[in-house]
């Protein structure tokens, strides 16, 4: 049985909910747009970490046929505002990037994706980087890539990276029935991170992937596939890690088959299970997780479904794209942001497809508020995030359009409740606790959110995770860290930051 208001059991009733407001603030960036062919249809990934360790997230932007951008974050008493920063070297054919840790010196590295070869950049001090593709050994295949995620197994100094691939672009059969195969980069023993390549097969055009705690409490890897090129015996994927196999029908993993563009993953039902939110042409589908570690997809009257726009004047399918959980108005109740846009000229499909915001009720329910928040942008929009930019506790919004100006808008929600913030670092390499799964209280209500790196569409937000209270003035935080050990006993105030290290 599928429970649609869990929040009411494990969560005091919250204050009246404030009505999200958003200010664009574009103009506060350089212009950038993410640019090219057919190539470049998919990806248009951001990726929002800090750079520069002063505490502001700063922003990575994929360019396609245009540069890559990275702006250094330089906002001043509540005025967002960023420079850019030349550390990328122009590079051009980049989908997306995803910020990690690779060599365990608690400086987020970054992964970039490329239609052609990969690059690995080093983070450094204040937003520097250095190309490190050739030093650990990253293989280097002309490969299209459209999806990246990272783990570490147990014990593991340094993670194990798993990359995506879209349509064989050199098969001159292609692009349909074409789909190119999954590569997982495994870390050879030593004091240096240097990869290994092997293949993982089938692939049937992905253009996301998560690593995350599924519904079993077991890790595993989440694979979402494009079925406008694999035509026909494909699926959306799940492989156990622990195991090294696809689970299927006799795992409880029926079939399901979407143009799977994007992947969200939050505890809606405050079960310690993360419900899936994966983004789609037509219906957005959620799938809630079950005690029996199965999923179930939700009802359609959950509201998520957000398969038409709710603009005037285009009643064709919507296309989704990067999809985010997020408090944007801070009720204690996750939000949920999906990026819209065509593909590019698709006439079966909307084209003016707003993006939306889903406001969570009390009721487990959502709502749509894009138009009324200010954030209905027709742009074809594909990588998108939710981090507060400003520090005053409100969660801000980023997007890279295709062929269109990126969108940077300020939460502005006037009566918003309180928030937290919580910043967890792993022992031994894995410095960002990456598979931790923190807990809070406030008063009667209980939230958790696990650490992942990978999912949305070709970027992530790699942050201190962000909390709702409500009216709460503070919260009771505990973190299982990764390797099922416990943390506890930690208070924070509302508007702060807690930091927890996990001893070594």
């Amino acid at each position: 049985m599928i429970r649609l208001l869990p929040l009411v059991c494990v969560m005091a009733a919250g204050p009246v909910q404030a009505n999200p407001v958003f200010q664009d603030i574009t103009h506060r960036l350089p212009e950038h747009q993410y640019t090219g062919g057919w190539e470049h249809f998919v990806g248009g990934g951001v990726s929002v970490f800090d750079c520069s360790n002063d505490g502001l997230p700063d922003i990575v932007a994929a360019g396609g046929t245009s540069p890559m951008i990275l702006l250094k974050n330089v906002s001043n008493e509540g005025e967002i505002a960023f420079d850019t920063v030349s550390a990328l070297d122009d590079m051009t054919g980049v989908t997306g990037a995803y910020p990690v840790d690779i060599d365990g010196d608690a400086v987020l590295d970054l992964y970039v994706m490329r239609v052609g070869p990969d690059r690995v950049l080093r983070g450094g001090p204040d937003c520097g980087f250095t190309d490190v593709t050739d030093l650990w050994a990253i293989p280097q295949i002309d490969q299209w890539t459209t999806a990246f995620t990272a783990w570490w197994d147990a014990g593991a100094k340094f993670p194990t990276l798993a990359v995506g691939h879209y349509v064989d672009r050199a098969d001159p059969e292609g692009p349909f029935g074409t789909c190119d195969t999954h590569t997982i980069l495994t870390p050879s023993a030593g004091n240096a991170p240097r990869y290994t390549a092997m293949t993982l097969e089938p692939g049937y055009c992905t253009l996301s992937m998560l690593a995350a705690e599924d519904a079993r409490g077991v890790m595993s890897l989440r694979i979402s596939n494009d079925r406008h090129y694999y035509l026909t015996g494909g699926a959306e994927q799940l492989w156990d890690i622990h195991e090294r196999r696809f689970l299927g029908l006799d795992d409880g993993f029926p079939a399901v088959s979407l143009w799977g563009m994007g992947i969200a993953s939050r505890d809606l039902t405050g079960d310690d299970r993360d419900e899936l939110m994966l983004t789609s042409m037509g219906d957005q589908l959620m799938q809630i997780a079950q005690s029996d570690g199965s999923y179930v997809n939700a009802p359609y009257d959950i509201g998520t479904y957000a398969h038409n726009p709710y603009l005037k004047g285009d009643g064709r399918p919507s296309t989704g794209w990067h999809a985010t959980f997020g408090d944007v108005n801070n009720d204690a109740l996750p939000d949920l942001f999906i990026a819209k846009g065509n593909v590019d000229q698709m006439p079966g499909m909307a084209m003016r497809d707003p993006n939306n915001l889903l406001i969570q009720g009390p009721d487990g329910k959502f709502t749509e508020a894009g138009e009324s928040a200010g954030i209905a942008d027709v742009a074809r929009s594909r990588g998108a995030g939710l981090a507060d930019f400003d520090g005053d506790g409100l969660l801000d919004l980023i997007v890279v359009n295709r062929r269109a100006p990126m969108r940077l808008y300020q939460n502005a929600t006037q009566g918003a409740g309180n928030a937290v913030s919580v910043q967890v670092y792993g022992a031994g390499g894995n410095r960002f606790a990456i598979g931790a799964r923190v807990s809070i209280r406030a008063g009667d209500m209980r939230q958790n959110q696990q650490v992942t790196i990978g999912g949305g569409h070709a970027g992530a937000v790699v942050a201190p995770l962000h909390f709702g209270i409500g009216p709460a003035h503070q919260a009771q935080v505990t973190v299982r860290w990764p390797d099922g050990s416990q943390s506890d006993g930690f208070t924070v105030n509302a508007g702060d930051t807690l930091t927890i290290r996990q001893a070594d």
